[in-house]
């Protein structure tokens, strides 16, 4: 069976492209399947260069072929802040919830259609031999006030959907799957996966 690297060791994250890669025959590794890799040090100046990197690196250094995300939200109201620092936002040992306060707390007195953002996601395959791809996806919405929802993670408990007037917490995996930004992203990236499968033996 066919084999790709997710460059993660996120296991949320990797569920999550689990299941947005339903329909491709092929066995998901993560970074948690090889032993001894150096960390990656996420220092481009945007998601794409950071996804890229990430993907290049990985491949090189598993010899498999890679897939790699870099995503995050941007909030206009704080000059498209966290941006590629969305998960250290609150410090280089935050957690969702750390990072969600933080959230809360900067935007304290904005009203709610000041609170326009937007979750980014990049994508960028590679094999051994170096970068094959990259794309692209974007879901906009609002921030809200208070946390709500127990699905999915991240800043998915603040990031409501104005068509639904739900966060993507509250919403759940099947409609958030259906439009998210990593959605998106990967739509276009299968389309090279099952395009670089066909060309390789």
């Amino acid at each position: 069976m066919r084999e790709l690297l997710i460059a993660t060791r996120n296991e949320k994250k990797k569920k999550e492209l689990k299941i947005l890669l339903n329909g491709i025959d092929v066995r998901i590794l993560t970074l948690r399947n090889f032993n001894g890799l150096p960390p990656i040090l996420e220092d481009g100046k945007n998601f794409k260069e950071n996804a890229i990197k990430k993907a290049v690196t990985s491949a090189r250094l598993t010899g498999k072929f890679t897939l790699a995300d870099d995503s995050g939200l941007e909030v206009s109201a704080l000059g498209n802040k966290p941006g590629i620092y969305s998960a250290r936002f609150a410090g280089r040992y935050a957690n969702d919830s750390k990072n969600n306060l933080k959230l809360l707390k900067l935007l304290k007195g904005v009203p709610l259609k000041k609170r326009r953002a937007r979750f980014v996601c990049n994508i960028a395959i590679a094999d051994k031999t170096g970068l094959i791809a990259a794309t692209q996806g974007s879901c906009g919405g609002l921030i809200g006030f208070e946390i709500k929802g127990t699905h999915g993670f991240g800043y998915d408990p603040l990031f409501i959907i104005p068509k639904y007037n739900k966060t993507f917490a509250q919403l759940g995996p099947d409609i958030k799957n259906r439009m998210s930004h990593r959605f998106k992203a990967l739509r276009r990236a299968k389309k090279i996966i099952l395009r670089y499968f066909q060309r390789t033996p």
